[in-house]
């Protein structure tokens, strides 16, 4: 199968609200050769990174909207765009590549259309930008809605936030300073030619200048580096770990946190790394494997302990609550198309759900670190001073950092466009009984 083919498949379950492209890209890049992956995935991401304004290109090119059941075509038009925008691809191959797609996807009747509209952009796309000049949506490539929150919460940074998230993802790993110091793995770096930098605030991140498969870099196979975004390294720090102490991280998958507390402090009694499903734990199970660490997973519902705990009390709770991810939107494009204003109210509920569930297991003087990755202060500050007005045992242990933006709860990091990734931390200290 052709890499076009295969994006333009995975693209068109995503139109028909059919999954996201982390759940349709794998199964189609599978039909590909190894050689051609990597460009099914940039054509697919790069398509929804900018899909806002490639999809107001189309409503100007189409006399109307294709039906449902052609959403594979309007997503052939959208690669073609997103091609001729925004890669190097020769015109004339991006174009008649593109076209050439239709065929397999047995609709010659589309070959027409489809060139027709791509020639049509490639004489006229100054004259369309001209028209959707006062576009928000064109000129951000970012959804109304979640602009206009975006603008609300952080009004003198959303040019920060809206570049930083049309931008692509800076590569960055985590090292286990028990194996090897930053320095020393920046030095093994520089003799094999790779260029690297030590993050800004975790002590164990360094970004390289280019992503690239870790499985090549030296001691990843040992378990000496993990690949994660430096916001999400300075969960561990936070927790304030200590031997003997019993640590819950709920909402574990895929295991990269849990792996950073194993590894932060190997004295611990206990780590139970929980996730609803027992699949996603098969992805912490072999990313612990790899790190040489254990825990014990349970697969099990945060909002309903009583399924699954055993009445012994945890020193420490990590919870990275489930969110609309609007803090990482440029390592998932598809949040643009995915996620709907009627989202953050719901996962907001579904966070406070967790917090007073979990609470209970908590011990008295324990801390529980709620994380999420989110840029939006409904799933974030909002909860937590909800969670904190409404739980007489529980109250803020301030986080004292050079890092983000203080709250009136908790510290928010919003994304950069080389650095880190937007994320929130709020740690709380049980005093009584819940």
């Amino acid at each position: 199968m052709k890499p076009r083919v295969a994006a333009a498949r995975a693209l068109a379950e995503l139109l028909r609200g059919k999954g996201s492209l982390s759940s349709a890209l794998p199964v189609w890049q599978s039909k590909v050769a190894e050689a051609d992956r990597a460009l099914v995935q940039q054509l697919c991401y790069g398509t929804m990174r900018y899909y806002p304004k490639l999809n107001a290109y189309l409503g100007q090119l189409l006399d109307k909207p294709l039906r449902s059941k052609d959403s594979d075509i309007t997503a052939l038009l959208l690669l073609g765009l997103y091609q001729l925008e925004y890669t190097r691809i020769p015109d004339h191959a991006a174009t008649g590549e593109t076209v050439a797609v239709a065929r397999v996807l047995k609709k010659p009747w589309a070959t027409k259309l489809v060139n027709g509209v791509l020639r049509r952009f490639q004489r006229g796309a100054d004259t369309l930008r001209e028209a959707l000049a006062n576009d928000a949506e064109f000129n951000t490539s970012h959804p109304r809605w979640l602009l206009d929150a975006y603008t609300k919460a952080w009004p003198d940074a959303i040019d920060q936030i809206v570049t930083a998230n049309n931008a692509h993802p800076p590569f960055t790993l985590r090292l286990d300073l028990n194996q090897c110091s930053r320095d020393d793995y920046l030095t093994q770096l520089k003799a094999e030619a790779v260029a690297a930098r030590p993050c800004q605030y975790s002590d164990a991140g360094i970004t390289l200048d280019e992503a690239c498969n870790p499985t090549g870099l030296p001691g990843f196979n040992a378990g000496l580096l993990s690949v994660q975004d430096e916001a999400a390294q300075l969960a561990a720090p936070l927790l304030r770990l200590s031997p003997g102490l019993r640590v819950l991280d709920a909402c574990a998958a895929p295991g990269g946190k849990t792996g950073h507390i194993l590894q932060s402090q190997p004295g611990l009694s206990e780590v139970v790394a929980l996730d609803l499903e027992e699949r996603r734990l098969t992805r912490v199970a072999e990313n612990l494997t790899r790190m040489q660490v254990n825990a014990t997973t349970i697969a099990g519902d945060g909002t309903r302990p009583q399924d699954w705990w055993d009445g012994q009390v945890f020193d420490r709770i990590l919870l990275d609550a489930p969110c609309s991810a609007s803090g990482i939107v440029r390592r998932h494009s598809d949040i643009k198309l995915l996620r709907t204003p009627d989202d953050i109210a719901r996962l907001a509920a579904l966070q406070g759900e967790l917090l007073d569930a979990l609470w209970p297991t908590l011990a008295v003087g324990g801390l529980l670190l709620y994380a999420t990755c989110s840029a939006l202060p409904a799933e974030n500050r909002d909860v937590i001073s909800a969670f904190l007005a409404r739980t007489t045992s529980a109250s803020e242990d301030p986080i004292e950092a050079v890092w983000g933006h203080p709250q009136s709860n908790g510290r928010q990091l919003l994304p950069q466009q080389d650095g880190h990734d937007g994320f929130y931390y709020a740690r709380l200290i049980k005093s009584g009984p819940a």
